[in-house]
């Protein structure tokens, strides 16, 4: 899907990019798969800002997406491919054999028409979901679950997939778009193919307005703060105000590790993507 470039007619024109919808199918989103969503602001239940940065944006509906693909068994026909504000990738809208419809997420080169099937009679084909261990080796998936029955968790968003390397009875070895080696039980349901909207990251937003209606908020360097609004904060002219880099809240940003090394998924680590060999401890 090519990008959309426009004649420079104002400065903030000159490099925006925009995609150029030629995929999309030219119907309105089914009803019955929309709810309404509120707006937090980047706040919890308390109030409390959890996630900085959010905030305005343009009104949106949610899009149910089948993330678990637990229709088993029956075919679905593909319907539309349409666009969701929620995510980077498209969306499929199937209609199974039984009357129910699903949105699920669209894969490069599925078209309209084709039918899609989730199970262990389904076909070795994009956009078939299946346990790992039906998958042949060297495959390439997405939408790939941690915990069996808990629904797809990695690789959803726009262009990526995961490289299925070997596996045994009781683990599946899989590659991440980083280089990150990890170990991902074979009972895990995967679909096959690669997540649609792959120039989804060659965007050039253009203009602060386009990053507002998106609901993104400007983000302030530390350094740029008062004294009281930032521990970098304060001093006469460019100053780091006599502290290491760090976080608002005082978590130094430099000089160790932050990660738990006891967390129940770093053993499933098998090659970190910061190194190339090695156990990650």
């Amino acid at each position: 899907m090519p990008n959309k470039s426009y004649k420079p007619y104002t400065p903030s024109r000159r490099h925006m990019t925009t995609p150029d919808f030629s995929e999309l199918s030219d119907r309105k989103p089914e009803k019955s798969l929309l709810r309404g969503m509120r707006k937090t602001g980047g706040r919890n239940n308390t109030g409390r800002i959890m996630v900085r940065h959010h905030g305005g944006g343009h009104k949106r509906a949610y899009r149910l997406v089948d993330f678990k693909r637990d229709k088993l068994g029956v075919p679905g026909k593909v319907v539309s491919i349409e666009y969701d504000p929620n995510r980077s990738a498209r969306i499929s809208l199937v209609h199974y054999a039984d009357g129910e419809k699903r949105y699920i997420l669209h894969p490069v080169g599925l078209k309209v028409g084709e039918t899609v099937m989730s199970g262990p009679d389904a076909e070795i084909r994009t956009g078939n979901a299946m346990s790992l261990s039906r998958i042949p080796e060297g495959s390439f998936v997405h939408n790939v679950e941690l915990v069996p029955g808990r629904g797809g968790q990695m690789m959803r968003s726009a262009g990526t997939q995961a490289q299925l390397l070997s596996k045994d009875e009781a683990y599946a070895l899989l590659k991440m778009p980083s280089g990150e080696v990890r170990k991902v039980p074979v009972s895990c349901v995967a679909t096959l193919g690669q997540v649609s909207n792959i120039d989804r990251n060659t965007l050039n937003v253009g203009k602060a307005g386009r990053s507002r209606h998106l609901g993104i908020r400007p983000t302030v360097r530390g350094g740029a703060m008062n004294a009281t609004d930032h521990p970098m904060g304060g001093g006469r002219g460019k100053s780091k105000g006599g502290n290491h880099p760090q976080s608002p809240w005082g978590q130094l940003a430099k000089g160790f590790k932050t990660r738990n090394k006891k967390k129940l998924w770093g053993w499933m680590i098998v090659s970190d993507r910061r190194r190339a060999l090695g156990n990650v401890g």
